[in-house]
């Protein structure tokens, strides 16, 4: 007999905000266009359509805020999900907030 199937979910403890910011995102040595479609204080969700492997890190500059890496979570047809490796600062979100916007 084989091992039960295990359901995993990453439950957000915070909402995502809808964006539509054209950026650069940067893996490796590799530059390429990217539309982030929402974002936390935390994360990411971007289109892209460099295959980027889970695990992956991915830079973009965020305006206001400056430079930030996320972690690639998951990927699904074209999008990424992204964790950032350090939180926005609250202070300035919603100024990075309204100029993704």
């Amino acid at each position: 007999m084989g091992r039960p199937a295990i359901a995993i979910f990453e439950e957000r403890a915070e909402a995502r905000d809808e964006t539509m910011f054209r950026a650069r995102g940067r893996s490796d040595d590799t530059s390429f266009p990217m539309t982030i479609v929402n974002v936390s204080p935390h994360g990411f969700m971007a289109r892209c359509d460099t295959g980027l492997p889970v695990g992956a890190l991915v830079s973009v500059t965020l305006p206001v805020v400056g430079d930030f890496t996320g972690e690639v979570r998951w990927t699904l047809g074209g999008r990424i999900g992204c964790r950032l490796t350090r939180e926005i600062p609250p202070a300035l979100y919603q100024f990075a907030l309204a100029a993704m916007r």
